[in-house]
């Protein structure tokens, strides 16, 4: 028994080891515990079947082969048995935790704080390249034509050059004697009298030479007494014109001029001055009829324009005057050569029968045919001509002469003169007509400017009506 029951238990144990390896390759892999028991479980079902198999063995022995395939199978079946329901109970755990888990409420995390995105900045679009103009199309220039050979000119006869000593119609055209002509006016100091105002007339003769006038009280018009004068006289040498009198001498320069008495001591200065009329520039009145304003000379008869606008010597205008108010403005030339009557001489021949004369009298004493003078008749009250190249006013009121019917007389023509708003003649009865003037008569007649060889210069001239018997036109 002993010999057979030794191969019997080798031939069992050989079978439990096989079904051992086989369980384990058909098993799918579970957790460490599962496979420490499972060795256990198994050994313990399969001793008793190993017990059986020997009793059974021990008078079968042919059959043994067989009996193992048995087994075998047997085997097999009970390990798919084992592992379907190890499947079932993982399946139930693992509904059981799918229950509780989702009974369970699920903890979310905190959620996290959401910064909002810093926006790029926008990136600046870039400047559309210019575009290259298209160049246009050179076309070939057509061949100028042929221009005919120009005329020789004439030579044109050389411009003579300006004589000196003729007379100057603007500043421009005045010699370096100008500058120092002119008014002074100021006060000075003397012994006894205390301060004085005075003024003072410096009028240039050319080459340097001059005359002066000094006038108590102040200048002609401005503060003289119209009785004290004292004249001085000097020249120039350089910047400086020197110039002595009686009474006083005096340093002249173009802006001011010290005075110093006999003994040579200064007494005061006097400051160049420049006055202007009052009433240039006058506007036309209510009613008046303008002659001239640089337009024109439509109201003249014989009378040119300068191309400055100015109006020249010798017009008659065509307007026939009895009783009028008359404003004109006129500027002398700068002659520091002339003399006398041949001294920017000129007029306005009233109804061509009276003669307000016009002429350089700056520094004269004011004679009937001086500046102002009803020529040859009657002296100024006061001789208001300012320095040539000035702009100088006359403003004039004349009333006709009366006639009866055979001719004669039985109203004077009478005259108001302003010269540089100066009265000069106040309502002066006019004897007879004066110098070349026309035969004295009842018709009216036109006003003449005269023209007598010098530049003299007109400008806004304008007349004002008197009355029913104020004009005609011819």
């Amino acid at each position: 028994m002993k010999f057979l029951s030794r191969p019997f238990f080798l031939v069992a144990a050989f079978i439990a080891c096989g079904l051992f390896v086989a369980d384990l390759q058909a098993t799918p892999t579970t957790p460490d515990k599962d496979k420490a028991k499972k060795p256990a479980a198994e050994a313990a079902k399969d001793a008793p079947k190993d017990s059986k198999t020997q009793d059974d063995h021990k008078g079968h022995e042919k059959k043994s082969s067989h009996s193992n395939k048995d087994n075998k199978s047997k085997s097999d079946d009970k390990s798919r048995n084992k592992k379907d329901k190890k499947d079932d109970d993982q399946k139930k755990s693992d509904e059981g935790k799918s229950k509780e888990s989702k009974s369970k409420p699920e903890k979310k995390p905190p959620a996290k704080e959401t910064k909002p995105e810093k926006k790029p900045a926008p990136k600046p679009e870039p400047k559309p390249e210019p575009r290259p103009e298209p160049k246009p199309e050179t076309k070939p220039e057509p061949k100028p034509e042929p221009k005919p050979e120009p005329k020789p000119e004439l030579p044109k006869p050389p411009v003579p050059a300006r004589n000196p000593k003729s007379a100057a119609v603007s500043v421009a055209e005045a010699d370096v004697d100008f500058a120092w002509q002119g008014e002074y006016a100021g006060c000075v100091y003397t012994p006894g009298a205390g301060n004085r105002e005075i003024g003072l007339q410096v009028v240039a003769l050319g080459d340097g030479a001059f005359d002066g006038v000094v006038y108590s009280g102040g200048l002609p018009g401005a503060g003289w007494d119209g009785d004290r004068t004292t004249t001085i006289a000097g020249s120039r040498e350089g910047a400086l014109l020197t110039m002595s009198g009686l009474l006083l001498s005096a340093e002249v320069q173009p802006t001011h001029a010290l005075i110093r008495d006999t003994s040579g001591a200064p007494i005061g200065t006097l400051k160049k001055v420049f006055r202007r009329s009052p009433t240039l520039g006058k506007s036309p009145g209510r009613g008046a009829l303008v002659l001239f304003d640089g337009g024109s000379a439509d109201w003249f008869e014989g009378a040119t324009m300068t191309d400055d606008g100015l109006l020249q010597v010798g017009g008659t205008t065509k307007l026939l005057v009895r009783d009028f108010y008359l404003h004109l403005e006129f500027r002398t030339p700068y002659m520091p050569y002339a003399r006398g009557q041949g001294r920017a001489n000129s007029g306005v021949y009233i109804q061509r029968r009276y003669e307000l004369q016009i002429l350089d009298s700056f520094g004269l004493s004011g004679e009937p045919n001086e500046c102002g003078g009803l020529y040859r008749q009657k002296s100024p009250d006061v001789n208001m001509a300012l320095p040539p190249l000035s702009w100088q006013t006359y403003d004039i009121y004349f009333t006709a002469a009366v006639f009866d019917a055979k001719g004669n007389k039985i109203t004077p023509a009478y005259i108001t003169a302003l010269h540089n708003g100066v009265p000069i003649h106040s309502s002066y009865a006019i004897q007879a007509k004066t110098g070349a003037g026309r035969p004295e008569g009842a018709e009216a007649m036109p006003i003449l400017l005269q023209n007598h060889g010098n530049p003299v210069m007109f400008r806004n001239i304008w007349i004002q009506p008197v009355g029913s018997a104020a004009s005609d036109c011819h």
